[in-house]
């Protein structure tokens, strides 16, 4: 089970409503680095995924889709014209509801019950702890925060108790999020990563998805050296890991095209 995510969700829920006490009128405007998202649509998004899990509704994209992202912008479009009072609001309340509700669903039966994520894959529903830890760290820490984003805060915490949840849930979502980019997967491909959260994991091919298995591989084709914290922003394509100092041996231009085709969202 994913308990110790609980704890991470309700660390980083005072991040933000830290960040959201200290945001001037002007800083609530400022682009993040989500492409045509505010500072303010950022935050609107994490509530949202909060409403959602714990049993609200939000807009959805039309026509129906299983689109993760494109779901994520209808419910930031829906709120884009809300005042700020009403987005902090939102957030404030929502967060406190369904972190109550995700710490209901770490134990069995229902911690082991499989729903669909669209897109994302079909996980156990205790899993759903460690997705928003993994949203809340990327938003935060690469899209409003410099120096990826535009605001200028003392740097948050990027140790075990927040990245271990995230690599647990980027890990468990990379087959189903890359299954088709990742078909060219035919060899093992270590990944170590280094630091808080870190460990080591190998890609293998499986049928129909790709397997993620901790520990080291066998017969390895390459062996990728990164850091968790980097991990979050070259895994979801905020930057390339060519400019991240992610290190390769074994068959280089095999583990480029391998690294080249994981995108988790």
């Amino acid at each position: 089970m994913t308990r110790a995510a609980i704890d991470a969700l309700r660390a980083e829920r005072g991040n933000v409503l830290d960040l959201i006490a200290s945001l001037s009128d002007d800083e609530w405007q400022l682009p993040s680095d989500c492409d045509g998202w505010r500072v303010q649509d950022v935050i609107a998004h994490m509530s949202a995924v909060f409403v959602t899990v714990s049993g609200g509704t939000t807009a959805r994209a039309e026509p129906p889709t299983d689109d993760a992202e494109r779901n994520a912008d209808a419910a930031v479009e829906e709120r884009r014209g809300w005042d700020t009072a009403a987005v902090a609001a939102e957030y404030e309340r929502s967060s406190e509801t369904a972190i109550a509700a995700l710490a209901g669903l770490q134990e069995p039966p229902m911690a082991d019950t499989v729903i669909p994520l669209g897109n994302l894959g079909h996980h156990p529903m205790h899993l759903l702890a460690d997705a928003l830890v993994f949203d809340h760290y990327c938003h935060l820490r690469h899209d409003l925060l410099a120096p990826g984003g535009p605001l200028q805060r003392p740097e948050l915490p990027s140790d075990d108790l927040r990245l271990r949840p995230t690599m647990t849930w980027m890990l468990a979502g990379l087959p189903h999020m890359c299954a088709e980019a990742l078909t060219i997967l035919d060899r093992p491909v270590e990944l170590v990563f280094e630091g808080p959260g870190g460990g080591t994991w190998h890609l293998r091919p499986g049928t129909p998805l790709v397997e993620v298995v901790e520990g080291p591989g066998t017969d390895v084709a390459a062996t990728v050296h990164s850091n968790a914290h980097d991990f979050v922003s070259w895994g979801t394509l905020r930057r390339p890991w060519r400019e991240l100092g992610v290190q390769v041996s074994g068959d280089e231009v095999y583990a480029a095209a391998v690294l080249d085709a994981i995108n988790i969202i």
